[in-house]
């Protein structure tokens, strides 16, 4: 039987005298790969560095960009909730006030509010048989649920 090129002979070994049996097979296998393949694959690689490199540095901007443009709209946000809030506290005060009125009146003069209040729902009648959006009231319930989640909002902002 003849021996294949690649099986060693006892001469072969002579020069792997000195080295370790893993070191000798690394040399076995160095010389099995191909110098230019290696260079290319290296080659490859840093190419392959370099566009990771860029992407992580982009990637790097776009978050930057977007924290500093969450934190701009979430102090924005805080600030026009605060408003909105306000502006509800101040309409729920008004009202109040206008309710207070009316109350006083009716009590001092009852028949001329009656009267008052004939007329007026005379007149809304009328409006809303000529307008065409009428008031939905479900929408109105939903309105004040929202402003309740948004109070809850608001408060969970706040702690």
């Amino acid at each position: 039987m003849q021996q294949s090129s690649t099986s060693m002979t006892t001469s072969d070994f002579e020069c792997f005298q000195n080295y370790t049996s893993s070191e000798v097979f690394v040399h076995q296998l160095a010389g099995l790969v191909n110098p230019q393949d290696i260079s290319t694959i290296i080659r490859n690689q840093k190419q392959m560095l370099q566009r990771f490199e860029k992407t992580n540095e982009m990637l790097l901007n776009v978050n930057q960009l977007s924290q500093s443009r969450l934190s701009n709209i979430t102090e924005e946000y805080k600030k026009n909730s605060k408003l909105l809030i306000e502006m509800k506290k101040d309409l729920e005060y008004i009202f109040k006030k206008i309710r207070t009125i009316k109350s006083k009146m009716e009590a001092k003069y009852p028949e001329a509010f009656e009267q008052a209040k004939r007329q007026n729902m005379q007149n809304l009648e009328e409006t809303d048989e000529n307008d065409e959006e009428n008031i939905n009231y479900e929408q109105l319930e939903s309105i004040k649920n929202i402003d309740n989640i948004d109070n809850d909002a608001m408060e969970a902002l706040d702690s």
